[in-house]
């Protein structure tokens, strides 16, 4: 499933909502200020990382507001111009459905038996409410995706997303995937298979 170029994967940065720990899914929130400074950072390290191979890598990212703002900063600090890539719907956050907005505090006061289930397979629950998605389904189209890519790739994306791809590509169980830790500050490396966690 893996392909056989590099992919160096980064979650877009930190917004109010990341911060508050709402489900964000598919609402559309920008960058705060942490989140601006973290993919600035990004930009910096990715720029130490691929340096004057940079020419070689397709840019592409999620279409939402805080991953191309996050891209945009990203290449901004390389010295890049940074209107210089390509969206992909398949790389938009899974919905969470009638639960994006929420804590999870408040979602176990609100959907008790719903959040039991999620805790029994996350991998495979879907939230409620219309074109709710489940890390299953999101995984669906990210394979389509990673099959379509060819060339060395940088990719902001979402945590979602970024899960899908750890499952599909580096054979983790459902369930280590779908706990692992995401963060806005690291950028993690996809090649023949082996992925790696890079940070400054």
């Amino acid at each position: 499933m893996a392909p056989d170029v590099p992919i160096y994967l980064i979650r877009h940065g930190q917004t109010d909502w990341n911060a508050e720990g709402r489900f964000q899914g598919q609402h559309d929130i920008p960058l705060n200020e942490t989140g601006r400074g973290q993919a600035s950072r990004n930009g910096v390290l990715l720029q130490s990382l691929i340096g004057d191979r940079v020419d070689d890598f397709t840019f592409v990212c999620s279409p939402m507001t805080r991953t191309r703002q996050t891209m945009e900063l990203v290449r901004g600090a390389m010295g890049r111009d940074p209107s210089a890539y390509a969206t992909n719907d398949a790389l938009v956050e899974l919905s969470f459905g009638d639960w994006e907005g929420h804590t999870l505090a408040e979602l176990k006061t609100l959907f008790p038996e719903a959040m039991h289930r999620r805790e029994a397979d996350k991998w495979n629950f879907v939230p409620p409410g219309e074109r709710a998605e489940s890390y299953e389904i999101l995984s669906w189209r990210v394979s389509g995706w990673l099959q379509s890519v060819t060339r060395p790739t940088v990719c902001v994306t979402h945590g979602g997303v970024m899960r899908s791809i750890i499952k599909l590509c580096a054979a983790s169980d459902a369930i280590a995937a779908s706990e692992t830790d995401i963060r806005q500050d690291c950028i993690l490396k996809l090649e023949n298979g082996v992925l790696r966690w890079i940070s400054a």
